[in-house]
């Protein structure tokens, strides 16, 4: 059991502000994410989009914001539980229990909901054999690449993701490259190094097909897919990834108690608390009357929401504002030399 003042789902830009503001005040927290890395919509869904609305940053991409406030959290120790979903949460005296899927489980008095609008879960193939195969033979995401080494692998997507890797794995790869278009959504360079491959045989591409089915006993070993004019052609394969996006969905968080409204949770806008004590949402999830969906309304939000868990996680101590420029205490836990 893990104990702690504040439990963060969430690590996009507005869970990791609301760690950074929560560590600047004394409380310690963890963050779940149930995504594989840090950086929630920013890193999976753009990446290299430029975002144009951060104070005093005229431009940069949802990368580069997530790094930014990476580097911004390194003076603290915050542990992440990633590729973790909350599946539970129960009342305990005063505090919250609340247990992962992974069986992580904390006890904590605040529990502050970032998951931007819900949590994100990959857009799986259609046909049910696949199942059999998931996380064997057939992947929405890629952990460790050496495992495809020297195997065929056939990646289906139109974006970024599958044109990305398309061109990384064919290095060590044979690669397969279906999509259900002629056109794809990719950068115009990443298109036009793919055609490249092609024309040398690097990558074999199939357009206007989609997934029909899926062989093999213990292992997979071939796969149909189907063109538009109801062409069947069959790839002998060893691995097939599917990059389709994501489904974005409460998921869980629906069955907490909580008010929602369309699938945002309505919070006040004092300390951004729901009709729960001791819960927040903060960023795309949370709504009230005159909301923004802005990245920063969100770091707001989270800041308020922070203040508010000293309360809960400290009932015998009184919260003290401080300025970041003035306060000792401030800068012995960002390391800094005070004057």
């Amino acid at each position: 059991m893990i104990k702690t003042d504040a439990l963060i789902i969430g690590a996009g830009p507005t869970g990791l502000f609301t760690a950074h503001q929560l560590k600047l005040i004394g409380l310690n927290c963890e963050i779940v994410d149930n995504l594989d890395k840090i950086g929630g919509q920013c890193i999976e869904l753009y990446p290299d989009k430029p975002i144009y609305d951060i104070p005093a940053i005229p431009e940069c991409t949802g990368e580069e914001l997530t790094n930014n406030l990476i580097n911004q959290l390194k003076p603290f120790d915050i542990k992440f539980h990633l590729s973790e979903r909350v599946e539970e949460v129960k009342k305990n005296n005063e505090n919250w229990k609340v247990k992962t899927n992974k069986g992580t489980e904390f006890i904590t008095p605040n529990i502050i909901i970032a998951g931007g609008v819900g949590s994100f879960e990959p857009r799986k193939f259609s046909p049910k054999e696949c199942e059999k195969f998931e996380n064997k033979s057939i992947f929405y995401s890629i952990k460790d690449k050496t495992i495809f080494k020297g195997k065929t692998v056939s990646i289906f997507g139109g974006g970024d993701s599958a044109l990305d890797w398309a061109i990384e794995l064919s290095k060590d790869s044979a690669v397969n490259l279906i999509h259900r278009r002629d056109e794809f959504r990719g950068a115009q360079a990443t298109v036009d190094k793919m055609n490249e491959l092609v024309k040398s045989n690097k990558i074999n591409l199939f357009t206007k097909y989609q997934l029909k089915n899926v062989s093999g006993k213990e292992n997979l070993e071939s796969i149909e897919i189907e063109h538009d004019n109801k062409e069947i052609k069959n790839l002998k394969t060893d691995y097939v990834l599917g990059f389709f996006g994501l489904i974005m969905q409460l998921g869980p968080i629906a069955n907490w108690g909580l008010n929602i409204d369309k699938k945002t949770i309505n919070v006040d806008t004092e300390k951004f608390e729901t009709n729960q004590k001791g819960i927040y949402a903060v960023g795309d999830i949370c709504t009230y009357p005159g909301k923004l969906k802005l990245i920063l309304s969100g770091f707001h939000e989270g800041a308020l929401a922070a203040r508010a868990c000293f309360k809960l996680a400290r009932p015998n101590e009184k919260y003290k504002f401080e300025f970041t420029t003035s306060s000792k205490s401030i800068k012995n836990r960002l390391g800094v030399k005070s004057d």
